[in-house]
């Protein structure tokens, strides 16, 4: 069960909705969030971590993809609409988006949470968030790559628009070109991963990291990854990275992690370049 997808029911649609499936709680439930500019791999790590944690994949972004299938909430409701124009969803519109959904954070099961917080004031609302239910993170991934690698995986890829599956036209194209393998529907190339839309996030995402990854640091909870090759490799480095820093700093003293070579999760091999 801890490598099959999880209900995300409550998280994609916020206020009063339930998971269908009540998740289960593993032995030591872990609060991550991971960092990086789009498109440097955060979704496929944060699929692997979660089958390795079980823990469920909160991410902002899947939120404003996913068409809902009640009426939003005013917080969703406003941040589709700068999303469909391709304009940044402001600071305080996406945090009152976390605020709609923070039984998801404080859910038993854990998470590893992608594209949240992305400055210093999301994170220290994240942290008020946490301590309303004497919760604290375990730990912060920032997956670290440069630009000129970046910009190919986002320009060649593509997604379902009805069930959200990521391919990759070059690194994991679907068995039939253009065609979904689940549900047959015809793949999108989302309006962000084209060129003018990533030079935009990425000056976005370059204007505030080093603020938020240096509250991080501080706080011991830091850990750095180089996201070059196989999302395989990636994933064991992650893996390595934490076992070093349970080892080090008191934050992660309530180990353990996954241990270091302990493999990919069952079903879990994921095409690079996602």
């Amino acid at each position: 069960m801890m490598n099959s997808p999880r209900d995300r029911t409550a998280w994609l649609l916020g206020d009063e909705a339930r998971c269908l499936t009540p998740p289960l709680v593993p032995p030591q439930p872990r609060r991550i969030v991971l960092l990086g500019p789009p498109g440097i791999g955060k979704g496929t790590q944060a699929a692997l971590l979660g089958a390795a944690l079980g823990a469920c994949y909160l991410s902002t972004g899947e939120i404003l993809h996913t068409a809902p299938r009640t009426p939003p909430g005013p917080a969703l409701r406003t941040a589709l609409n700068y999303a469909r124009r391709g304009d940044t969803v402001p600071e305080d519109i996406l945090i009152e988006l976390i605020n709609e959904r923070c039984r998801c954070l404080t859910c038993a099961g854990g998470f590893i949470l992608d594209g949240f917080p992305r400055s210093l004031p999301q994170a220290e609302a994240l942290d008020r968030l946490l301590e309303n239910s004497d919760l604290a993170l375990d730990a912060v991934v920032l997956y670290d790559l440069p630009a000129a690698k970046i910009v190919p995986r986002l320009l060649g890829r593509r997604v379902c628009p009805t069930c959200q599956r990521i391919y990759h036209v070059k690194s994991c194209p679907p068995k039939t070109a253009g065609l979904c393998d689940d549900c047959q529907t015809k793949l999108v190339q989302r309006s962000e991963d084209r060129i003018d839309s990533i030079r935009l996030l990425q000056h976005t995402y370059a204007m505030s990291p080093r603020t938020l990854t240096g509250y991080y640091q501080s706080r011991g909870l830091l850990v750095t990854v180089p996201a070059h090759g196989t999302p395989e490799e990636i994933f064991m480095r992650t893996i390595d990275a934490f076992t070093h820093a349970s080892a080090a700093n008191p934050p992660w003293s309530n180990a353990p992690f996954p241990r270091a070579g302990a493999g990919i999760p069952a079903g879990g091999a994921i095409a690079d370049g996602l």
